[in-house]
């Protein structure tokens, strides 16, 4: 009997607000932004699923080193995907939201605590996509 394997998500809301921006009616350069967050999404999926492995087997990974640099780079893309006034300026409550998420996370995965890493990604999660679609719903009202 085959058996059937499913990858553990950790960014489902992220990645579906992704998703449905970079498909979005908005402008090509709002697009390919909306895009790459998308990607960085998914490859910061994958580094979790890899992360969550190796805490589980309190274990070191090359997934487990390799997630902070993956958060880091979605949470770049976030910021471009906002651009910069809105960022730091209208966003900045988000902005601090999600460094804040990711600080939690990378606390998690340093010390090995499964359930803070659970927490943690719940929270930056939440706090990407969060952003994501204020920025899409900004966009939308401009247009």
């Amino acid at each position: 009997m085959p058996q059937t394997f499913t990858q553990p998500t950790f960014l489902p809301l992220t990645t579906a607000a992704a998703r449905t921006a970079a498909q979005s009616g908005n402008e090509p350069p709002v697009r390919a932004a909306a895009d790459v967050v998308w990607r960085r999404a998914a490859e910061a999926d994958a580094a979790a699923a890899d992360c969550w492995t190796a805490l589980l087997a309190n274990c070191d990974s090359p997934g487990r080193r390799l997630l902070p640099s993956r958060l880091r780079a979605l949470t770049e893309a976030t910021a471009t995907y906002a651009g910069s006034p809105w960022w730091y300026g209208d966003g900045s409550h988000l902005r601090r939201r999600v460094a804040e998420a990711e600080f939690q996370l990378f606390e998690a995965v340093r010390e090995g605590d499964g359930e803070d890493f659970a927490e943690a990604f719940v929270g930056y999660d939440q706090a990407v996509a969060t952003t994501v679609v204020a920025v899409q719903s900004r966009l939308g009202s401009m247009a």
